[in-house]
């Protein structure tokens, strides 16, 4: 039902910084909870940071505390995942994804995903 599109993903040297974008193809986005997943090969998807519709309520991972901002502009219908001081392991392809509702940090709830950015951090 919902089309999203990942963008921003690159390479980065350890201590940079990386902001990706997701933009949604739906009437009111204020109406959908989104999060930030990003997955390796071999491991489970992973939660990274959540947004509620207005973005009043954000959550992070432990592992990106500090370093990540989750935000939105929904008269853009537009996501982003501004990503600083980068470090090897942050190194996955970063998915978005979104309900209609509120967020959460379990990707089996979620009815939508992008087609994923890579992000590559290494020296």
């Amino acid at each position: 039902q919902v089309q999203l599109v990942e963008s921003g993903g690159g390479l980065a040297y350890p201590g940079e910084s990386l902001r990706l974008s997701c933009r949604a193809s739906v009437r009111t986005f204020s109406d959908y909870g989104m999060g930030w997943f990003r997955q390796v090969p071999g491991k489970e998807r992973e939660f990274v940071a959540r947004i509620s519709g207005r973005g009043g309520v954000i959550y992070y991972a432990d592992s990106v505390k500090g370093r990540f901002s989750i935000s939105r502009e929904n008269t853009k219908n537009t996501m982003y995942l501004q990503m600083n001081n980068l470090k090897p392991e942050d190194t996955a392809v970063y998915y978005c994804a979104g309900r209609q509702g509120l967020p959460t940090e379990n990707p089996a709830i979620y009815d939508d995903w992008g087609q994923g950015t890579q992000v590559t951090v290494s020296s």
